[in-house]
């Protein structure tokens, strides 16, 4: 697809000055989650040849770094900040393609580990070098400009209770 010969968020952001008021939240909102979307895509690129999605390879991540090698899946949860069926789905695909098993917890009988194999870490190493290698899909932006992307996102995940 060509690329078009005028910033559709630009024309948006002037049509909708036309109607209501809101524009920089409005015109910041949209370009927040156009890159959204191209980073993510990107990525699952990058991460196409290792049979990941980012989801995947951020659960896998997780896993490594853990003490154990293990969380129960309700941990796992809270911290990637996904609903539970969802932590369930990417786990059961992940089991599927052996690189990590589930466990019963040790502890707590009604707890669910997942735990990440030798076949997982190998995969992590492997598609950790490739998304560093292919700067996150953010090769564009410089050090500084990361870290002051990063700064001016952080409020905004406090208030919604992130952390």
């Amino acid at each position: 697809m060509a690329p078009l010969p005028f910033d559709p968020i630009d024309e948006a952001a002037r049509q909708w000055a036309d109607h209501w008021s809101g524009v920089p939240a409005m015109h910041a909102v949209t370009s927040l989650m156009r890159v959204q979307q191209l980073v993510l895509n990107r990525l699952d690129g990058v991460l196409r040849p290792h049979g990941l999605t980012f989801a995947r390879y951020e659960a896998l991540v997780l896993l490594t770094f853990s003490s154990r090698g293990s969380l129960p899946l309700g941990k796992m949860g809270e911290r990637l900040q996904v609903h539970p069926t969802s932590v369930t789905s990417i786990v059961r695909k992940l089991e599927a393609d052996g690189h990590v098993v589930r466990r019963r917890h040790p502890d707590d009988g009604r707890a669910v580990l997942a735990e990440i194999t030798p076949a997982g870490r190998q995969v992590v190493e492997a598609a950790t070098a490739d998304l560093v290698g292919a700067d996150f899909g953010l090769g564009v932006l410089d050090d500084g400009d990361l870290r002051q992307l990063s700064e001016l996102l952080r409020p905004v995940r406090r208030a919604a209770g992130d952390f």
